[in-house]
């Protein structure tokens, strides 16, 4: 399409238009012809809907892992992905406590003060290009140091699991173990997330070994 005539179609000025076709353009949205002039859809269109099939079919397939784990554990447990450099949730099965961590699907968070973040930063081939500094500080109990949280990824990767205590939210804490693809990568996270009242550290320990079994059972 030309630019004139998406223009019209929008409703919007031409100055405008061209402002959010150039952002949709350096993100391979869309591409733009150097001879016509003329818009097309881009390369990252079919990456992201192939990154669409591939969630969907995760997500399938670990469903019943994360309800089985919600209803062992009476909390609740979710599928995350990451995205732009930020955990996403995928999706989510509702715990049995009254008082539960209630997220939602689609819902993003930084990688460094999350349980499935650094789940993804620990087995990243290259965890420095993922950690986006300075480190937010979330809540009191947020590594903002990278030296430390470097540290921390280095025992992720030791013991399979991931646990943090308050460092997302005060009283939030979550265990979490990556599920693998059929070349070994990462494709995902399973985690259990609740009030640290519930989920000490005693707890998370134990939680840790039975979710990472869990999540390396999944069909692939």
């Amino acid at each position: 399409m030309a630019l004139k005539d998406i223009c019209e179609i929008l409703e919007l000025k031409r100055t405008t238009t061209h402002r959010l076709l150039a952002a949709l353009e350096s993100e391979a949205m869309i591409e733009r012809d150097p001879l016509s002039g003329r818009y097309r859809l881009g390369a990252g269109v079919m990456a992201l809907g192939a990154q669409a099939f591939r969630s969907s079919d995760m997500r399938e397939s670990l469903r019943p892992v994360i309800e089985e784990l919600a209803k062992e554990t009476g909390e609740t447990a979710t599928l995350e992905i990451l995205v732009d450099r930020q955990t996403m949730i995928l999706d989510e099965a509702p715990g049995s406590h009254l008082v539960s961590a209630s997220g939602h699907i689609g819902t993003r968070w930084p990688l460094h003060a999350t349980a499935t973040g650094k789940i993804i930063l620990a087995f990243a081939s290259e965890p420095g290009l993922l950690i986006q500094e300075p480190l937010e500080q979330c809540a009191d109990a947020t590594i903002t140091d990278t030296h430390r949280l470097l540290e921390d990824l280095e025992k992720i990767r030791q013991q399979g699991y991931a646990i943090t205590v308050d460092e997302l939210d005060r009283d939030f804490s979550a265990v979490a173990a990556p599920v693998r693809g059929p070349f070994g990568a990462v494709d995902g996270v399973v985690s259990v997330g609740g009030p640290s009242s519930r989920l000490t550290l005693a707890r998370l320990a134990e939680l840790g070994p039975h979710i990472r079994a869990r999540a390396a059972a999944r069909p692939v």
